[in-house]
């Protein structure tokens, strides 16, 4: 029986091998995949020599096996990046700061979004494990116990062997938006906390409480909403918002969890015929992509996502290779982005 072979082809011609390329600069395979491939036998190498290969490679348009130079050297040169969810406001711009910075440096990565699912969060750990990923991303995501191999947890509150924390300094944030109002004139502030489902959101009521007493802000119950669920949009905070409008406890500004949350309680306020910011300021926490483009631009504490995405790569990519020691924690500060959301108050408590 004849037997069948297959050419790839590249632009209707067959595609480059490692033997044509040495053959054109009249050395062994094995030299030019040493330098190709930047092994530790390249070093012997001269680099007049090494220019041509890699001259030679570029004119035929050459390019190495990725996964036979991964099984050669046991590297996969990939992450997995673990998120509640991909597309959302908060990870989105995240990923594309650890995107950009693998790319630059030949890293790959494969995402997953668990949705808080325990169960599912186990099935997709084990997954890129078995995928030979060489290091992890958590964004948002509440490890349990240690993943045991190099990680990075954006957003992470847990000291676990091997995960390094990627934390805003949640104290300056509260410190900043709380401020804020009160440099305007604000008192009678409502506050809403995020829900159990974020990884931040007990340090960051703490950090508000924090700030608030050091401000000499009053945090009356009557004006704590509790968010609830783990939708991403506005509609996280909407509800709540509304349901502060019902109790008809009178305050002048609001200090969201963060801006999807914000963004919802502008909404329900404004159908409620309140004016923002005249009948109530409202800053929001993040300083996601549409803040700046709302009715009224939102005023809010900036946490500079696609950046925390670009050091967490850094950071992962720096063990991985074994560049730096490990270390626990990178605090990164927050910045107050002000808009027109938030204004000096007056005097509307009939409004209530």
């Amino acid at each position: 029986m004849k037997r069948r072979t297959y050419e790839l082809r590249y632009h209707g011609k067959p595609a480059p091998t490692l033997k044509a390329v040495a053959e054109s600069v009249k050395l062994t395979p094995s030299t030019v995949s040493h330098v190709l491939n930047d092994s530790p036998a390249a070093r012997s190498v001269p680099q007049r020599t090494k220019d041509r290969i890699f001259a030679a490679a570029r004119e035929m348009n050459y390019h190495p096996n990725f996964f036979a130079r991964s099984l050669k050297l046991k590297r996969s040169h990939t992450i997995g990046v673990i998120a509640v969810e991909i597309g959302d406001a908060y990870s989105s711009p995240i990923i594309s700061g650890i995107e950009r910075y693998l790319r630059q440096h030949n890293f790959f990565f494969l995402t997953v979004s668990h949705r808080h699912d325990e169960k599912l969060l186990a099935t997709y750990e084990t997954m890129l494990r078995q995928r030979g990923v060489e290091g992890f991303i958590t964004i948002d995501t509440l490890l349990r116990e240690d993943l045991a191999m190099p990680t990075v947890a954006i957003a992470g509150h847990q000291r676990l062997n091997h995960v390094t924390n990627v934390m805003l300094n949640h104290r300056q944030g509260a410190l900043l938006g709380l401020q804020h109002l009160v440099s305007l004139g604000h008192e009678e502030i409502a506050f809403m906390k995020g829900s159990t489902a974020s990884s931040d959101s007990e340090d960051r009521w703490s950090a508000v409480c924090e700030a608030a007493a050091k401000l000499g802000v009053r945090i009356r119950p009557e004006l704590i909403v509790q968010l609830q669920g783990e939708d991403p949009t506005p509609n996280l905070g909407y509800p709540f918002a509304q349901e502060l409008v019902r109790r008809k406890k009178p305050f002048t500004a609001l200090f969201a969890y963060n801006d999807s949350s914000a963004i919802g309680a502008m909404r329900a306020f404004q159908e409620a015929g309140l004016s923002v910011p005249d009948d109530v300021s409202v800053v929001g926490f993040d300083d996601i992509q549409s803040a700046a483009y709302m009715n009224p631009p939102l005023t809010t504490v900036r946490q500079p996502l696609q950046q925390m995405g670009k050091i967490a790569a850094h950071t992962l990519l720096d063990r991985i290779e074994k560049r730096t020691k490990y270390i626990p924690e990178v605090t990164i500060e927050p910045e107050l982005v002000v808009r027109r959301s938030t204004t000096p108050p007056r005097d509307r408590r009939s409004r209530f």
